[in-house]
Order: C-alpha cells, then structure tokens, then sequence
C-alpha cells in the first residue's frame, strides 16, 4: 500500500463531477486501500476519489462508530431527514472548518468492491461525513455551504 497525495482547494479536479465506478478489480481494491490508509495518516474520518485526483465516485469513510473503514462505490444518497449544524473540515482545504447545515439522517445505496449493492440509513457523524463525501464527487466542497468559517487552529 502506499500514500496518495492529497488535492487542495483550488484544483480543478475538486469542482467536476465524478464517473460512475464501472470495472470492479484488483486495481479497484488497491485504490480503496491506499486510500483509507491515506485518509487515516491524514488524520481524517472520510477522503472522496477526486481529493486524490482521480474522478470517480467512491469514497472511504471511518466514523468513529467502532464499525472502522467503509467503502462506498457509487453511492447516492436519498430520503433526507431532520437537520443538523455541526462544525466541519477537509483534507483537500486544511486551512478552514465551519458550521455547516447537513440532514441528520440519510439513506444511502451503493456497491461495494465486488460490485454488489447495498442499502443502509446514517446517522450521526455516518450521515454528515457521507453527505460531505458525496458532496466532493459532485464538484461541491463544504466551504460552499458553510454558515460561518473560521480558520484552523494549528496544531502545535
């Protein structure tokens, strides 16, 4: 396995619109793992494809929830319920978090890495960190629907 480089805000790759995953292989497995083990030398809890440069429409996600890395390939997200403001960041855009406005629950279908599909409902930090994913394959970045930002303390 080894480390991807991570896009930053400004590269246009972060604003176009992912393809559909269409070829389930090997090389698509090796690209889930790089990138959870990227996502997590990164200190991140979720990484889309395009933030590593490549456009298409999976991402890896670890919500805390003690269930570790999630894969979802091609996944699209539907019955949005409630609302929540939490506060926010992203790899590809260290220099901010912000409060931002998500559903506070959502239903998501997808494929995993073999290709067969999927259904489950999040919530909590699932619901928010597959809504700011998702929103990286379509072009969105979470800066673009923050209620306030603020810039990142660094860490010392």
């Amino acid at each position: 396995m080894s480390l991807l480089k991570i896009i930053k805000v400004g590269a246009p790759i972060l604003r176009e619109t992912a393809e559909p995953v269409t070829r389930f292989d090997k090389k698509l497995e090796k690209t889930l793992k790089n990138m959870a083990e990227t996502m997590y030398a990164a200190n991140g809890c979720g990484l889309a494809a395009p933030q590593i440069g490549l456009k298409k429409r999976m991402v890896v996600i670890d919500a805390g929830d003690g269930a570790g890395i999630r894969e979802f390939v091609n996944p699209v997200l539907s019955d949005f319920k409630g609302e929540a403001i939490d506060t926010e960041g992203c790899l590809s855009v260290d220099e901010y978090e912000g409060e931002v406005k998500r559903a506070a629950e959502v239903t998501v279908t997808f494929q995993d890495r073999k290709g067969a599909r999927w259904r489950m409902e999040a919530h909590g930090l699932l619901a928010r960190a597959l809504q700011h994913e998702c929103d990286h394959l379509d072009g969105i970045l979470f800066i673009d629907k923050a209620l306030s930002l603020t810039p990142k303390r660094k860490e010392e």
